[in-house]
């Protein structure tokens, strides 16, 4: 096994801290304070120390908070595309003022190397402005007599009240690709961020809060069984959106289909990346190195499970070592070039620390890292594993740190059978210069979006969720606002 070199940490950690938001519940237009709530620490990952304090909010809270967004319901609901538009637009200039401080904010918080925060941040503001514009353009067909004498119209409407609760790898894009949609498509949210990362949530509605009529966004702090819990099963909620661990997501369809409450998941991956014996193994070791330890690997999308055609994978591998073992490691807060930052926390880092420790036991080689880094922090050495066995637990299951394993395969049949034999369906890559190949392999992959000769490229424009184990429903593109509203048919009879 092979170290990385160590840890880059910052000269004086004291004096790289950013200002707070408040650390309250947001609800019906104002941070809310309750000195008798019980509270958790948030942890900032790449030391181990004490960022600050916030409240452990309870069913009381959400159910204050869901009677605020009912409330605030109707009126905004009736506002024009137009109007809404207006406002996300000034919500995404609001972003982009303060663009440096939710950076710094987010690499504090959640660890991420500063190249992913500023990207983050850079893509709320997009996500923010495609739904301004989405939400004056979303149309349903025409008005026609499809029964004689009778004339039928098609309206999209608001589903209504939104519950949604958003994970710690991306706390606040996760937040933007919800807040977005649903309120351009009308409806009124209540958000759970995570309990670990909630400081840039925070930080954005203290930005863009006083855009908004009161109770139009509301978020509660706390943890799933509490809050996350209660968004699932509250009676006035009409849609829960979850983006998520597959775990989450059977809880929280489980409790929703008590009610028949829509449900939208977003949910893990293990994208496999088919690299054929044409592909371009430059180009594809170079987007290996940048997809599959893009946020430090905790990255639902990541190309983190390699199937490389069996005469070109010695080449390949090598290619790929050769730039993970030259990564810079370390507290964002220690440069703008470090490019691998901390686990989420500690119990993530045992987490990955011990799912290496059985994939090696299992067989497989660290041919760079395969090892925890030292502390304070909760670091994990960049690793490819090689020798992975099919079938295997490194094979199937999301690791979700900077791992990225290879396998090989025989022929393309072999291929495809072996990529989809995953319970997830997240995404996908396929790497050859063949045309016919590049589709018909595409078209056969059982994932919601597969690339072709590149991997984890994002656009608003076009539509990102999964299938089977990875969930349903889709974020970005008008397929959102779709997800997020509600088909209406009306007839009229002009018989005469």
């Amino acid at each position: 096994m092979t170290q990385v070199a160590e840890i880059r940490r910052p000269c004086a950690p004291s004096e790289t801290t950013v200002d707070l938001p408040p650390l309250h519940h947001y609800i019906d237009g104002a941070f809310v304070t309750d000195p008798t709530t019980a509270t958790m620490p948030v942890i900032n990952p790449s030391d181990g120390a004490v960022i600050a304090e916030v409240p452990l909010g309870s069913a009381a809270d959400v159910d204050r908070a869901v009677a605020a967004a009912g409330r605030a319901l109707a009126s905004w609901q009736n506002t024009t595309p137009k109007e809404r538009a207006d406002i996300l637009l000034a919500a995404a200039g609001r972003i982009e003022e303060h663009a440096d401080a939710l950076a710094a904010l987010e690499s504090w918080n959640a660890g991420k190397p500063h190249a992913v925060s500023a990207d983050d941040v850079a893509s709320a503001v997009d996500t923010f402005r495609f739904s301004a514009g989405a939400g004056r353009a979303f149309t349903e067909m025409g008005a026609a007599d499809y029964v004689a004498d009778h004339t039928s119209l098609i309206l999209r409407e608001p589903v209504g009240v939104v519950g949604v609760v958003v994970p710690w790898n991306y706390p606040l894009l996760m937040a933007a690709w919800k807040i977005a949609p649903i309120l351009a498509a009308g409806n009124t949210l209540v958000l759970k961020p995570s309990e670990q990362t909630p400081l840039t949530v925070l930080r954005l509605v203290e930005i863009i809060g006083d855009l908004l009529p009161a109770g139009v966004l509301n978020v509660v702090l706390g943890t799933g069984p509490d809050v996350g819990a209660r968004l699932a099963d509250h009676p006035d909620i009409d849609l829960v959106a979850l983006t998520g661990s597959v775990a989450s997501g059977k809880a929280v369809a489980t409790t929703a289909g008590q009610s028949l409450k829509r449900v939208h998941l977003e949910l893990g991956g293990k994208a496999p990346v088919v690299i054929f014996d044409d592909a371009d193994l430059a180009a594809a070791a170079t987007a290996v190195a940048t997809a599959g330890y893009w946020n430090s690997g905790q990255e639902c999308g990541a190309a983190t499970r390699v199937l490389v055609h069996e005469s070109v994978a010695d080449e390949f591998t090598e290619r790929l070592v050769e730039q993970v073992r030259g990564f810079v490691v370390g507290d964002p807060r220690a440069g703008d070039d470090v490019e691998i930052g901390p686990m989420v926390s500690q119990p993530h880092f045992e987490r990955v620390a011990e799912f290496l420790e059985r994939a090696l036991a299992d067989g497989a080689t660290a041919a760079v890292g395969g090892v925890p880094l030292g502390g304070p922090g909760f670091f994990i050495a960049p690793t490819v594993l090689t020798g992975v066995a099919p079938g295997s637990e490194a094979s199937q299951q999301e690791i979700f740190g900077p791992v990225v394993t290879v396998e090989t395969f025989v022929d393309e049949d072999e291929a495809v059978r072996r990529a989809n034999e995953v319970e997830y369906g997240l995404a996908a890559s396929v790497w050859t210069r063949e045309v016919a190949r590049s589709l018909d392999v595409s078209r056969r992959l059982d994932f919601g979006t597969v690339w072709v000769n590149c991997h984890l490229v994002l656009a608003n424009e076009v539509p990102w969720g999964g299938f089977k184990g990875s969930g349903y429903g889709r974020d970005l593109s008008v397929y959102a606002l779709n997800d997020f509203s509600r088909t209406k048919h009306i007839q009229l009879n002009h018989s005469r």
